[in-house]
């Protein structure tokens, strides 16, 4: 089920219910619907400035939030696209800085939904035309593009090689299998090659294709260069080709750059890489030019909410006055190995909340023992897992605030993770929407 989410702009709504009815005919793939639907708008997605379009399996949005501050922190105008968006639709679109705002978000949602009614266009086709339509109409120095799903068949994949400045492929893993790893003829039978394989496909002729390199396993790094290769793609990697050493410097062996950025914004080790790749698309463009103080500046100022974040004051926080509560979106194993390193050294309370289609256990196994009490609530306005999905120490709640009344008053930390659905609740019961 999708979060077509909810407005209190009455004109905002309106298209929010006419979203909501478009259904994805079974089976259908390739990109035609979203070209025949931005053919019909006047084609925006070759009216943009330059496009930095980033795919992977976990933290492509980290990525889009490092490239975002260090161009801003240049002095860029930058246009964003990302998703899925945690409290309003409107996070969805950034448009020269700013979030779009309700009346242009009505009125662009209308005329793309309009336009495409005898397509039957996604949700997410539609929501990429809008973007794309905002954009064009708006002066800017470039655009950051996160992938929606895969790259290959994604809407965002209608991009062509004269608007890339440079793709990215951040951190790979095994998630949305039903689409990603569907049967079909001439793609990789094994799962990470054919991940690898799919996240690929946004490769340009011509546009650099930056990846996180040694750190795939072997079969995906494998495919991930050979679709390079047909592409006609220059491939620069992790390893090789940059990296990051053990005191936050970036390096790139093709000119010794060494710079450091001993910290980053968001908490994590894993976000020392998603930093640098963002730093390595920057380098390895020459549509919009970027100072090395503002990649450095930009990596310590990004902001990407529901990624181990920290919850302030709030009507969520004062149920447990005494205790920290982190809030992370994580929903799959590797996000749930980047959440357990981080807290290695730690005990949590665990409030977990997943959707029905993900496994209830990818994300819990790697804690190990760390998990003190575990805590089930349902995701809001989804069908989610229920308690004995996670074992028999899981204890069922009915919601967040019943969870946080329940943990026990000690020292420990709260940790509330699963989906970024629970986690964008979660912000908006705290107060903490996202501007």
């Amino acid at each position: 089920m999708l979060d077509f989410g909810r407005s209190e702009d009455a004109r905002v709504q309106a298209q929010l219910d006419r979203l909501s009815a478009l259904s994805v005919p079974q089976g259908r793939l390739g990109l035609a619907t979203i070209r025949a639907l931005m053919e019909r708008l006047d084609n925006p997605h070759r009216k943009l400035p330059p496009v930095f379009h980033v795919a992977g399996t976990n933290g492509k949005g980290s990525v889009c939030a490092f490239l975002r501050a260090m161009l801003e922190a240049d002095g860029k105008r930058v246009h964003v696209t990302t998703s899925p968006h945690l409290v309003r639709y409107n996070e969805r679109i950034r448009i020269a800085g700013d979030l779009i705002s309700d009346e242009e978000l009505a009125a662009t949602l209308e005329e793309v939904l309009d336009a495409g009614e005898d397509l039957a266009p996604s949700f997410f086709e539609v929501t990429i035309a809008a973007a794309f339509l905002a954009f064009s109409r708006t002066p800017a120095d470039a655009c950051v593009v996160e992938v929606g799903l895969g790259g290959r068949f994604d809407a965002t994949n209608v991009l062509e090689a004269d608007a890339v400045a440079a793709c990215g492929i951040a951190a790979l893993g095994i998630d949305h299998e039903a689409f990603l790893l569907a049967p079909e003829d001439g793609v990789p039978k094994e799962p990470m090659a054919r991940i690898a394989f799919e996240k690929a496909g946004i490769a340009k002729r011509g546009v650099p294709l930056v990846s996180m390199g040694v750190t795939y396993p072997k079969e995906a790094r494998k495919a991930l260069a050979k679709v390079a290769k047909s592409a006609s793609a220059r491939l620069i990697e992790f390893g090789p080709d940059w990296g990051v050493d053990e005191w936050g410097g970036y390096y790139s062996e093709s000119d010794m750059d060494l710079f450091p950025f001993t910290d980053v914004a968001l908490p994590g080790e894993h976000q020392f890489l998603n930093a640098g790749l963002a730093i390595a698309l920057l380098r390895h463009q020459n549509f919009v030019p970027v100072s090395e103080d503002a990649l450095i500046s930009g990596a310590m100022q990004a902001v990407w909410p529901a990624r181990m974040q920290w919850l302030g004051d709030g009507p969520l926080t004062v149920l447990v006055p005494d205790q920290s509560v982190r809030l992370d979106g994580g929903h799959n194993r590797s996000a749930g190995e980047a959440i357990a390193k981080w807290g290695a050294s730690n005990s949590i309370h665990l409030i977990l909340g997943m959707l029905e289609a993900k496994d209830p256990l990818a994300l819990l196994g790697p804690f190990c023992d760390q998990v003190r009490t575990l805590q089930v609530v349902p995701v809001p306005g989804h069908d989610s897992h229920s308690a004995s999905a996670f074992g028999e120490n899981a204890i069922p709640r009915s919601d967040l605030e019943d969870a946080l009344l329940n943990v026990p008053s000690d020292d420990y930390p709260i940790l509330i993770a699963g989906s970024l659905y629970l986690a964008g609740e979660a912000l908006r019961l705290n107060d903490e929407v996202p501007t």
